[in-house]
C-alpha cells in the first residue's frame, strides 16, 4: 500500500478549517476523508 501525498493547498485548507473556522479535528478529518491523526501532525 502506498502512502497518500497531499498538496500544499490541501494541507493549508485543512489548517484553515481547524484554526480559523473553528471546525473540530474530528469533523475536519471526516470532511477531508483522512484519519484524525494525519491532521494532528
Amino acid at each position: 500500500m502506498q502512502r497518500r501525498k497531499f498538496s500544499r493547498e490541501f494541507k493549508l485548507e485543512a489548517v484553515r478549517m481547524v484554526r480559523e473556522r473553528g471546525v473540530t479535528i474530528a469533523q475536519a478529518s471526516r470532511d477531508l476523508e483522512v484519519h484524525a491523526n494525519v491532521l494532528r501532525k
